[in-house]
Parts: C-alpha cells; sequence; structure tokens
C-alpha cells in the first residue's frame, strides 16, 4: 500500500498485529522492501513483532526524483575522494524524516528501528534526532562514513559502481546476480536458482539504476555521521559481517565503540548481504535488542 509520508507517495508493507510493538525494517543502497527476506519477517513475526517495511524514496514502487536526472558517479566519486563538495538532489536526513513519515502515517509513536547498509546510516539520523521514536536500534553491514576508515575491497568498489549496459530485463538481471556475487558472504553462497529467483523477482517489481545512483550521492554527500553517534540513546545492536568486502567490520566495531552501550554481533563467513543460513541470527539479534529498550 501507498501512504502520504514526508510529502512523497511511500510504498510500505505492514505485517502483524495493530497492538505488537512495531520494528521498522529500513534498506539499502537501490533495494526493495523485499530485500528484507520474507523468512526474516517471518521470524520477526513469530518474535512477537509487528513488522513494517517501506520502499525507499527513489527505490521500488516508492516516488523517484527522475527530475533531478541521471548524476555522473565518475565525476562525483573523484570529487569525493579529493574532498570536494558533493551535491545531491537530497539528503540522508531527508529519507530519515520519510522513515519517520511512515510511522507517522500509521500511528505508530515509537518502533525498534533496523537498517541494514544505507538504511543503516538512516537510521542513524532517525536514532540521532528523532530519538523519542526510536525504541531500540539495529545497525547492520553499515557506518558512520568516517574517512578514517577503510572503505571497499576494489573489487567490491568497482561492483558498486558499475553500471548494466542496458535496461532489458535479462541484463539487469545478470547485473545483479554479478553485484550480489561480488559482495555476498563468501561462507554462506546462495544457491545460484535461488539467487537468480529473488533477483527476477525484484527486477520484475521495479528496476531504478538512476534512483541507486542519486541514493549513492546522497551517502556521498553526508559525510561523516561520527558526530550523530554520541547523541544516540536507544539500544543499539551492531551486526557486521568479518568478511564484508563492500563496509569492512572495522566500521561496525567502530560503531560499537562510539554508540553508548552498544553490542556487537560480528559473524564470521558474512559478507554483504542477509544469509538465508543466518536470518535467525539476526532476527534473534533484533528481538533480544528489543528486550533492552525502556
Amino acid at each position: 500500500m501507498k501512504i502520504l509520508s514526508n510529502g512523497l507517495m511511500i510504498e510500505v508493507d505492514d505485517q502483524g498485529r495493530r497492538d505488537a510493538p512495531v520494528v521498522l525494517l529500513v534498506m539499502g543502497l537501490g533495494m526493495q522492501l523485499t530485500g528484507w527476506p520474507e523468512e526474516l519477517v517471518q521470524l520477526l513475526l513469530d518474535h512477537g513483532f509487528r513488522v513494517v517495511r517501506f520502499d525507499n524514496r527513489d527505490a521500488g514502487l516508492s516516488d523517484g526524483f527522475g527530475h533531478a536526472g541521471v548524476p555522473n558517479i565518475a565525476l562525483n566519486a573523484l570529487r569525493h575522494l579529493v574532498r570536494l563538495p558533493v551535491r545531491a538532489p537530497y539528503a540522508l536526513k531527508d529519507m530519515a524524516a520519510d522513515a519517520v513519515g511512515v510511522l507517522d502515517a500509521l500511528g505508530i509513536a515509537r518502533a525498534h528501528v533496523v537498517g541494514a547498509s544505507l538504511g543503516g546510516m538512516i537510521s542513524q539520523h532517525v536514532a540521532a534526532t528523532h530519538a523519542h521514536r526510536v525504541a531500540s536500534l539495529g545497525l547492520i553491514m553499515t557506518t558512520s562514513g568516517s574517512r578514517r576508515l577503510p572503505g571497499p575491497t576494489l573489487q567490491a568498489r568497482r561492483a558498486l559502481l558499475s553500471q548494466p549496459a542496458n535496461r532489458d530485463p535479462e541484463t539487469l538481471v545478470s547485473h545483479a546476480i554479478s553485484v550480489f556475487t561480488a559482495i555476498g558472504s563468501p561462507a554462506y553462497k546462495p544457491a545460484p536458482a535461488d539467487l537468480r529467483r529473488r533477483i527476477e523477482a525484484s527486477v520484475a517489481r521495479a528496476s531504478r539504476p538512476a534512483g541507486s545512483a542519486r541514493q549513492l550521492l546522497a551517502i556521498a554527500a553526508d559525510g561523516d555521521r561520527t558526530p550523530l553517534l554520541a547523541r544516540i540513546q536507544a539500544p543499539t545492536q551492531v551486526i557486521h559481517g568479518v568478511q564484508d568486502p563492500l563496509v569492512p567490520v572495522t566500521s561496525g566495531r567502530d560503531l560499537v565503540a562510539r554508540i553508548a552501550g552498544a553490542r556487537g554481533d560480528f559473524i564470521e563467513g558474512m559478507g554483504h548481504d542477509l544469509p538465508q543460513a543466518l536470518l535467525g541470527r539476526i532476527a534473534q539479534g533484533i528481538a533480544d535488542n528489543a528486550r533492552r529498550a525502556i
């Protein structure tokens, strides 16, 4: 269903009892709400939560920013590298306002906010600037954005910045498979047929490469969120793969060190994805952290 949030029409999936505590799931770069596996949603429902997922702006079925044009990623990557300002059509704080707007539209006063990758960056803004709305915070495979932290491996960086050759569905599917293979978990590789099936379903639902590029600009423009971390009051669980090639595990350890009372679960063999075999562990971590909330 679509709801009006922060002036945009945002696609939302809302499951579970209306009177149950809410987990708000915030997905990563270019990903749709379906990037949160249905199996994980069911596990959270089994833990007694109401689960709300949504498509970020410029992704999935939510409003896009096509009027802002297609950014020159190579040029902006160079500007970021030499520390020149990167201008984006919107900011991560705007995407955080979208997330809070989803809660407003659904009449939810407080939620356990869980973000993956870009979603974790957005969630840092939500927890720091809307503390009264966040009962607990889950940060999965994400970073503060500090330049003192190590960046992606060369292979992961190339995968992130690569673009499909055309908009033919099979080209889009093949491109996504190559990206997920480059950044995924070395110890928890999905069966090729399962990976293809999930990606084909995602491409059939929506494909927004230009939206992903604009979201990437928003990340670059946001800079270092370290000052925000001291303002986070919610009980925080950091979940991070030790073999993450896109956001190295040092970033997860840094979040634990800089957020008061944060706990970390650093998983051997996990890369930058949500492997089927780890969904139970991830759901349990979210549930255990939620119990720390006052």
